[in-house]
């Protein structure tokens, strides 16, 4: 018996499209599942330092759902450079105005800090509505609740 390990090549990764409806879904939960199938995680030959993980279109980023106050209470902080920058914002402002950008940074908050995760993150691809322009790859619907 032997241990195969994927090298960078991408005949080895057998990487796949998959579309995923995150309406009704709870974001965290929803995103955690996201980053393992980026990461390959459920896959048997899953290798830790390839990226051998699926390429995931996610739609109806904008009907997520966040339990609890977590929509009014949580506070997203970001600096820009200047004395005085420092900007402060909620997943309510966020989900209103640019709900992609939203989903995009829990996920990648959830990868590698590292070459890999910057490399992972750009699989990724979110779309605000129901409609998505990536039926070239042949997607297939998944349903995450079937996923652990």
């Amino acid at each position: 018996m032997k241990t195969v390990s994927v090298s960078k090549e991408a005949a080895y990764a057998q990487k796949e499209w998959v579309v995923i409806d995150a309406e009704g879904q709870v974001m965290g939960r929803m995103c955690s599942k996201v980053a393992k199938i980026l990461r390959g995680k459920y896959k048997p030959n899953f290798t830790p330092n390839v990226d051998c993980g699926d390429n995931v279109i996610i739609i109806n980023a904008a009907k997520v759902e966040l339990t609890g106050k977590k929509m009014t209470d949580r506070v997203y902080i970001r600096y820009t450079g200047y004395p005085g920058g420092q900007r402060f914002s909620t997943p309510e402002f966020e989900l209103n105005k640019n709900p992609e950008r939203l989903i995009t940074k829990v996920v990648k908050g959830m990868l590698p800090k590292n070459r890999l995760g910057n490399r992972l993150i750009t699989n990724l691809h979110v779309f605000a509505g129901p409609e998505h322009n990536m039926q070239a790859q042949q997607p297939k619907v998944i349903d995450l609740n079937t996923l652990k």
